[in-house]
């Protein structure tokens, strides 16, 4: 009899995974939300573009990417979208509150992109 359960660790050894099925970021990691301009429809305001953040929750279960979908280009691919935290400073340089005041925004997986720790 052939035993499918999964193993302790949540994976099955030897299994591959298809492209946007595994989040690319995982709690912790630093990264940076583009500063792009497309044209039409997006869902990341103006004043986050370029701004570094830290990633704190995968926002589960992965998601059409609505921005793709709204031109017809995405065919029901779907990725990770992501709590992120973005410092108050980093937003508005001259902020003298507490360092760990941030911003909190849900970002989709193609607007960032994974900086160095």
């Amino acid at each position: 009899m052939r035993d499918d359960t999964i193993p302790a660790g949540g994976l099955l050894t030897g299994m591959v995974f298809a492209e946007g099925e595994r989040p690319v970021f995982s709690p912790g990691d630093k990264a940076r939300i583009l500063a792009r301009s497309p044209v039409g429809h997006y869902r990341v305001p103006t004043y986050m573009r370029g701004k570094f953040c830290t990633v704190e929750k995968i926002i589960e279960p992965a998601a059409v990417d609505n921005e793709e979908e709204a031109f017809g280009r995405n065919a029901g691919s779907k990725r990770h979208y992501y709590r992120v935290a973005v410092p108050m400073s980093e937003l508005w340089p001259e902020y003298k509150g507490p360092a760990t005041d941030g911003l909190r925004i849900e970002v989709y997986e193609t607007w960032l992109e994974r900086v160095p720790a």
